[in-house]
């Protein structure tokens, strides 16, 4: 089944690309990492407006998510360790809290402390037509 064009929504995703030593002033590891994301990405899909009791079944009954996104899009990157901006769009995806933009380049990759996603994903089901995403919405300070 293909999903239409007139019931997809935009969103932006940022891809794992994995964690940088912090260092301190001198240049020297302190022993935390830092977690980093490849640029924000657009991408459309049909996202589901709220959790369902029919759609449980499909990820099986363990997993708690609060949306699923549909994409007949067989080639999406998007997996477990990706984060999603959905509902805060505009001002999340392009700019940090100063109203500096978080990437000027499509390579520009971004650490975590500069990214304010609002899902992360909890699962993904492959179909032979269709890949179904299940999102859980987090509050990221």
């Amino acid at each position: 089944m293909k999903c239409l064009n007139r019931n997809k929504t935009a969103f932006f995703y940022a891809l794992y690309l994995g964690k940088e030593p912090i260092l301190d002033k001198y240049g020297n590891e302190c022993g935390e990492y830092e977690t980093v994301y490849s640029a924000p990405a657009l991408m459309c899909a049909n996202i589901s407006p709220a959790n369902g009791s029919t759609q449980t079944e499909q990820f099986g009954n363990s997993v708690q998510y609060d949306k699923v996104i549909v994409t007949d899009d067989m080639q999406c990157p998007i997996d477990e360790q990706s984060v999603l901006f959905i509902d805060n769009l505009s001002d999340t995806v392009l700019q940090d809290e100063y109203g500096k933009p978080l990437c000027t380049e499509a390579d520009t990759p971004l650490q975590v402390k500069d990214v304010r996603f609002d899902y992360i994903v909890k699962k993904v089901a492959r179909s032979q037509n269709s890949v179904s995403y299940a999102v859980s919405r987090v509050d990221v300070s």
